[in-house]
């Protein structure tokens, strides 16, 4: 199965560009969803993340304040680290997990960080959806209701633009209407299909003892 990796800046367009794929039948895998699955209460991870930051950064409830943590690791690339090695094996391995159960010709797992945790060999093309900077400022704002401040500081985290542009295979540039949006979606779906169909017509060739 073809393993489509689609990354971008935050508030570049990614979820969106995700549902139209889901749209067309395509199994989508978040890695968003997997990192709060992997720190819900009980699991080794947030044992360990506790003990690393504090009982400070859980809620009440005991679930994981989201929103402190970040206030945390994203003033600090040190504790920035600390947190990714405690998460990013376990939501790779659950990824992995998840798309071994899946049948069909390809699927598209969304990869927040996939340039930033060195992890592009892990999807066979890199799809990156590109916004102006100013278009995801204002995004961001709109739905999460962060501060410039804040805003910045997750967009200085990540990498830079170009950076991204310079490892994609492909790429929607969500820089017009949704409706040009769902079109390019559609164009890459197509294309998906035919490079999943090339390739299971020379798998058994690639693994054909005689040759």
């Amino acid at each position: 199965m073809l393993i489509i990796g689609l990354t971008g800046g935050i508030g570049s367009g990614k979820s969106t560009v995700a549902d139209y794929f889901g749209e067309l039948g395509v199994p989508i895998i978040d890695a968003d969803a997997v990192a709060r699955e992997v720190v819900t209460p009980g699991s080794d991870a947030l044992r360990e993340i506790t003990a690393h930051f504090g009982a400070e950064i859980l809620n009440p409830d005991g679930t994981l304040n989201r929103g402190r943590l970040r206030g945390v690791v994203f003033r600090d690339t040190a504790q920035r680290g600390a947190l990714e090695k405690i998460v990013h094996p376990r939501i790779y391995a659950d990824l992995r997990r998840r798309i071994a159960a899946l049948d069909a010709a390809y699927c598209v797992v969304v990869i927040p960080l996939l340039l930033e945790t060195g992890q592009t060999g892990f999807v066979d093309r890199v799809l990156v959806v590109d916004s102006p900077e100013a278009s995801q400022r204002s995004r961001v704002q709109a739905r999460d209701g962060l501060s410039p401040e804040e805003i910045a500081a997750i967009m200085r985290s990540q990498a830079a633009r170009q950076s991204r542009l310079a490892i994609a295979d492909d790429l929607i540039n969500n820089d017009g209407s949704l409706a040009e949006l769902r079109q390019q979606t559609e164009a890459l779906h197509q294309h998906y299909l035919r490079l999943a169909a090339a390739a299971e017509k020379t798998a058994p060739l690639l693994h054909d003892p005689r040759h």
